[in-house]
């Protein structure tokens, strides 16, 4: 790896570390510079505003997300195997990376619009994902229901978890960060286990 890109990954990653405490607007282009051990003169060199550098960060970090759905819609010859691999890589991501819930829905509020490009420039996955639960629901392998439903359903359900944690952790589990934790790896097989009793005709 050249010493530029060596540096470009640490300003990256530092980025990452204090948009996602922060956000765009609480982060500030010194603290980043800090946080890469570089002076902020270097930082400015590499992404010349706070935007761009934003910019870049959300890109890679919502990019996650789309690849995680790219996969699963690759998989078009078994229902079944779809939904499980969508379920299980989706709420692996997340247990991996629990921030981007947050990142995403921080962002939703401040500028819906960015997100929207982003996933139109990946239309082709909407297509895919959509094709392939009308495909099951032409073949009667799942009851009648609309592919944005569907979608939202299971995305909800992995989702929450991560977003409601103190919540869940806090109450449910009597604060106990190893019963939360115990249940985030149950997680998995029970969504895909509700969402195939939801869903298939067999």
């Amino acid at each position: 790896m050249s010493k530029e890109q060596n540096t470009e990954n640490k300003i990256i990653d530092a980025a990452k570390k204090v948009f996602i405490n922060k956000g765009m607007d609480g982060a500030r282009m010194q603290e980043i510079a800090n946080e890469a051990g570089i002076n902020k003169a270097l930082l400015h060199y590499y992404f010349r505003t706070k935007s761009k550098l934003f910019e870049k960060i959300f890109s890679i970090v919502f990019g996650e997300v789309l690849t995680v759905l790219e996969q699963a819609a690759s998989n078009e010859s078994d229902f079944e195997q779809f939904l499980d691999d969508f379920i299980r890589q989706y709420i692996k991501l997340l247990k991996s990376k629990p921030f981007i819930p947050q990142f995403v829905i921080h962002e939703l509020n401040r500028k819906p619009e960015r997100i929207v490009a982003q996933i139109q420039n990946k239309n082709v996955i909407k297509q895919q994902l959509f094709n392939i639960i009308e495909k099951a629901v032409k073949e009667k392998i799942i009851r009648p229901i609309q592919p944005v439903h569907l979608v939202t359903n299971i995305l909800a359900l992995c989702i929450f978890p991560f977003v409601a944690k103190p919540i869940i952790k806090g109450f449910a589990l009597d604060g106990d960060e190893k019963k939360y934790k115990n249940y985030i790896d149950e997680r998995p097989d029970e969504v895909v286990a509700f969402v195939k009793h939801a869903v298939l005709l067999k």
